[in-house]
């Protein structure tokens, strides 16, 4: 009878002992998530970023560096194109560069603190720990969390699955998907290197000025010699010269209707209630169409687009509000507008109406092809 009682008492303890192994083991996680990705000093990290959402899916080449406590810089690049952006988070503000535009935007933003963002590991371990409803499932090699984005479209994609490595505690792969759990985004971490650290000058924003700069001095110079010599030839041997002072000028006109010719009306397609176009207009100007679109009803908002100029000179231009990503480009966004870049066209959208969260959905939405 007492060998009985015994028997029970420690089967009784050991399933208390393995219920309440069982109910810490997702803070216990948690915890080493959070000490592993938020408190590290600095890490690099390389990734994969895939867009299902709103036509073909397009891949992106990520590459990320950090270093506490608010330093920053991401590239992201088109894979198969030459289109690249870099965010970067220095002392002296927030910028959005554009090489190939020859574009550089100034914010005074907080970012990325209000704007979580799938690839930097400590603001996923901010989602992860400030979801209240956050469930954990165990695998043989990894731990899966279902958790809410915080990111500018949070509406529209509100979960994320975060998978975790059991071996390194790192995360491998980050799923954000609609509201019906259709994937949209997809991040995939080819490695990442904690305690890594980058000084200050590293993250100077006037290293890809001078870059530029630089390549312009050396090819320019032997040009602008062989036009000289020519010049001066043609007027040694009375030759009329073909130098032409509106020259410039043309080339640009010329380069505005190239541009112009494959520029095509881009139309949102977001539904949002009891408003609908109710307007398009083509203003042409410098050799360019700009089209307005005008939406009214209880969501009203105007949306301007025309093709895209490359800078003559990278030279930061301070823009309000902040930085925010839209998945397929880094734009600008404050209370009342949102601007971005894509496929070689210039957006903007304004609206007194629409909150922040609703302009990043027109954004998102743009299509080309006709109002439907």
């Amino acid at each position: 009878m007492g060998n009985r009682i015994v028997k029970w008492l420690v089967l009784f303890c050991t399933i208390l002992l393995l219920s309440a192994c069982g109910t810490d083991s997702q803070e216990k996680v948690l915890k080493k998530v959070n000490g592993k990705w938020a408190e590290s000093n600095g890490y690099e990290l390389n990734a994969t970023m895939e867009i299902k959402s709103g036509g073909d899916p397009k891949k992106y080449d990520v590459k990320v560096w950090h270093t506490k406590p608010d330093f920053y810089r991401v590239e992201v690049v088109e894979s198969g194109k030459d289109v690249s952006q870099m965010i970067v988070r220095n002392a002296d503000g927030v910028f959005v560069v554009t090489p190939t535009l020859n574009k550089m935007y100034k914010f005074q933003s907080d970012w990325p603190k209000k704007n979580s963002q799938a690839y930097l590991i400590g603001a996923l371990a901010e989602d992860l720990a400030q979801d209240k409803n956050l469930v954990m499932k165990e695998e043989d090699k990894a731990y899966i969390f279902e958790a809410a984005t915080r990111n500018s479209y949070k509406n529209s994609m509100p979960h994320q699955v975060i998978t975790v490595d059991k071996k390194t505690m790192l995360p491998t792969s980050v799923v954000i998907m609609n509201d019906v759990k259709e994937e949209q985004i997809r991040i995939t971490f080819k490695n990442i290197k904690l305690g890594v650290q980058h000084a200050a000058k590293e993250y100077a924003v006037e290293q890809f000025t001078e870059s530029d700069e630089t390549k312009g001095e050396q090819a320019t110079p032997p040009e602008k010699d062989k036009k000289d010599n020519k010049d001066n030839k043609d007027n040694k041997d009375g030759k009329e010269s073909n130098n032409n002072p509106n020259g410039n000028e043309e080339k640009k006109a010329v380069s505005a209707e190239a541009e112009n010719k494959e520029f095509q009306t881009h139309y949102p397609v977001v539904n949002l209630e009891n408003t609908k176009m109710v307007d398009e207009k083509v203003m042409r100007e410098g050799g360019m169409d700009r089209v307005i679109l005008t939406f009214d009803g209880d969501k009203p908002f105007t949306v301007m687009q025309q093709p895209v100029t490359k800078e003559a000179a990278m030279l930061p231009v301070s823009s309000p509000g902040d930085p925010v990503d839209l998945g397929f480009t880094i734009g600008a966004i404050t209370d009342t507008s949102i601007s971005w870049e894509k496929d070689g066209v210039e957006f903007f959208v304004a609206s007194s109406k629409l909150t922040r969260e609703e302009m990043v959905q027109v954004a998102t939405s743009m299509t080309k092809g006709s109002m439907k």
